[in-house]
């Protein structure tokens, strides 16, 4: 039980720093585009846990 958080826990932080550097080189300047790109990311991640973790 304890490696399962451990990989929860680095699939976040992956995800994490993903959207930020998106944010950061991508759409700085740009809310709905950046919102789009941030739902999206949270998604493709979510989909890759129920499916690879699961």
């Amino acid at each position: 039980m304890g490696t399962s958080r451990i990989v929860v826990a680095a699939c976040v932080a992956g995800m994490i720093a993903l959207i930020v550097a998106v944010d950061i080189l991508f759409f700085r300047d740009r809310f709905w585009e950046r919102l789009l790109a941030n739902i999206g990311i949270v998604l493709v991640c979510a989909a890759f846990a129920v499916r690879f973790l699961k």
